[in-house]
């Protein structure tokens, strides 16, 4: 009888097929997969306004800037308008220009405008950005922005109350400006008011400056077309330059040219300076580089206004001007005459022999 049993069918691994199994099932069994998803970025920080700061000055355009410093200009001098010198002449006044290494001061003066129907406004200096910029003046239909420095003589700091344009001829109101009827016809009599504080203030913003922005017709005016300087201003501007005695440095702030009749008219009559100017010789123009002799016929003595000339660079002028300059000494020259008598003590001499024979 056979007793043999049967085994279930079992295929059996190899020891190295086993290992290998186990292997692979422990690298399975520890293998995750892993999805990376990208954290979204951070929100972004809440945005806050920060107001700029205040201008110190109204600053125009910097095509506008003619030249800058690093002070400020001086107080403007006090001084008096000269009078109109013809009909159809406008007033320009007076400003401190750097050049140098200084300031030095352009008279006010009279000009003839280079049209009908223009105005001139002066030109300003503005602290913008720690300097102190100079803003050129320029003619056009309306007067703009001056940095609402008070010029005087009509340029109170806003406008022109000076005179207007009348159609063809400019009417000039004797309120403010300096005109001779006999000379000017077309006046009138406006009385200005000034809104605006009154003082030497010769510059816009900064410290101590004038606090001061354009008015929407300022800002209006200031879009118009604008005619440059004329030739004679520019050449008014070139003598004031080249002239030592307008340098602030050598006149303290007074010069002794504060305003002319006409453009680089330095040493015609009509000439006037400005208080607290050092007294200049007679006859002698206020150029310290150029002293040039009055005239007699412009001399307002007869007498002292010739001695100036006798004093110039001719010494033989001088010598044939002195014996005429000793009108006294040529009256005792007739005693010589009387020197004859001096003759006299011969016969009181001979009296005297007589008496002592």
């Amino acid at each position: 009888m056979n007793t043999s049993r049967k085994s279930p069918n079992h295929t059996a691994l190899p020891p190295a097929g086993v290992a290998l199994a186990l292997s692979a099932a422990a690298l399975l069994g520890g293998c995750t997969a892993q999805v990376r998803v990208a954290a979204p970025p951070p929100p972004p920080p809440p945005r806050v306004y920060v107001a700029p700061p205040p201008p110190a000055a109204y600053a125009a355009p910097a095509v506008d800037v003619e030249v800058q410093a690093t002070e400020a200009p001086p107080p403007l001098p006090d001084y008096e308008q000269p009078p109109c010198p013809q009909d159809g002449y406008l007033w320009t006044p007076g400003y401190w220009a750097w050049g140098g290494g200084g300031y030095y001061w352009v008279p006010g003066t009279w000009v003839e405008p280079p049209r009908i129907g223009v105005l001139w406004t002066p030109g300003y200096w503005g602290f913008v950005g720690g300097v102190y910029a100079f803003h050129p003046g320029y003619w056009g239909p309306h007067v703009g922005f001056y940095g609402g420095v008070n010029y005087g003589f009509g340029y109170v700091g806003v406008g022109f109350a000076g005179g207007r344009w009348a159609g063809n001829s400019f009417a000039y109101n004797q309120a403010v400006t300096n005109v001779n009827v006999t000379v000017i016809h077309n006046t009138y009599n406006q009385t200005v008011v000034n809104n605006v504080t009154v003082n030497k203030v010769s510059f816009n913003g900064g410290p101590g400056g004038v606090a001061a922005a354009p008015t929407a017709q300022e800002r209006a005016a200031m879009q118009e077309p604008h005619v440059a300087p004329t030739p004679l201003q520019r050449q008014h501007i070139q003598e004031a330059a080249k002239n030592p005695a307008l340098a602030a440095k050598a006149n303290g702030g007074h010069p002794a040219i504060a305003a002319t009749p006409r453009p680089a008219a330095f040493n015609a009559p009509g000439v006037v300076g400005a208080r607290g100017a050092p007294a200049r010789p007679p006859g002698v123009a206020p150029n310290a580089s150029h002293p040039t002799p009055m005239p007699a016929a412009n001399a307002p003595h007869g007498a002292p206004a010739a001695a100036p000339p006798a004093a110039g660079a001719h010494p033989q002028a001088v010598a044939a001007k002195a014996p005429p300059a000793k009108p006294g000494a040529a009256k005792p020259q007739p005693p010589k005459p009387a020197a004859k008598p001096k003759a006299s003590p011969k016969p009181a001499e001979k009296r005297e022999e007589g008496g002592n024979k």
